[in-house]
């Protein structure tokens, strides 16, 4: 891992910019390189934010881009939900991303089938029996250190087998979810986390700087080749000590 970077913003109406600035420059730099670019997204407040900005950036080309999800609910598309069907109506139905490059999950299967399911597409998409390795990650952080489906105490955070794993037991509803696991989002070559607001404020320092007891999830995400970027608004660093990045307007990550 290049060391982990706590970017603190005024707000978000900075951290967007700033971030779509960041998966514009992943992206052109793989595609410079001569594959397309894959990115993992995650639900929340994520959706909006990250929809907004990218598109008001009128130069990306979309067209090579691979796009997953970190995590999905099992619901209907046109469940409120849905991280797709959010996804879908916000940024995919407006930009050129094909269709059979967004690698959705199939809700009509049961929570086991689902994830051997997407396993499988990842498996086809990144052509390759390994371990999937993403070029950007986009993560969020729940109250409790959750991110992904990934939560306290639970039986996943210890799963290093498969790439993709169901839960039918998720403390946060709806119950039944897939899941990337540590090993995939370990793997990745950038991960960026995005928490914002002042409720976030205790967990995120207990997180970046509480090295005893239990880790919580969001801690055991230490890529191992890529960068760690965690993006957060004064409200949420507002307890933090450890020494943060506060970048000038239109700075580049």
């Amino acid at each position: 891992m290049s060391g982990r970077r706590v970017v603190v913003f005024p707000s978000g109406a900075e951290l967007g910019p700033a971030l779509a600035q960041m998966v514009s420059s992943r992206a052109e730099k793989a595609i410079g390189a001569g594959r397309s670019f894959s990115l993992g997204l995650s639900g929340g407040s994520l959706v909006s934010m990250l929809s907004k900005e990218l598109i008001a950036l009128p130069s990306l080309d979309f067209s090579r881009w691979i796009v997953g999800f970190c995590d999905e609910r099992l619901v209907p598309f046109d469940d409120p939900e849905s991280t797709y069907g959010l996804y879908k109506n916000q940024f995919f139905s407006k930009v050129n991303i094909p269709e059979d490059r967004i690698l959705a999950i199939d809700p009509s299967l049961s929570v086991q089938e689902c994830a051997d399911d997407y396993a499988n597409k990842l498996k086809k998409a990144f052509d390759t029996d390994q371990t999937p390795v993403f070029d950007m990650l986009l993560l969020g952080m729940g109250p409790d250190g959750h991110t992904c489906s990934l939560f306290p105490g639970h039986p996943l955070l210890q799963e290093n087998q498969r790439t993709v794993a169901p839960i039918s037991d998720s403390p946060k509803p709806p119950p039944q979810r897939v899941t990337m696991t540590l090993p995939v989002v370990n793997a990745a070559r950038c991960v960026v986390f995005v928490s914002t607001g002042g409720s976030k404020a205790p967990v995120l320092k207990q997180v970046l700087e509480d090295g005893e007891g239990v880790p919580l999830p969001a801690a055991l995400v230490r890529p191992s080749q890529g960068e760690l970027f965690w993006l957060v608004d004064e409200p949420a660093a507002a307890s933090l000590t450890l020494q943060v990045e506060r970048p000038g307007p239109g700075a580049k990550l």
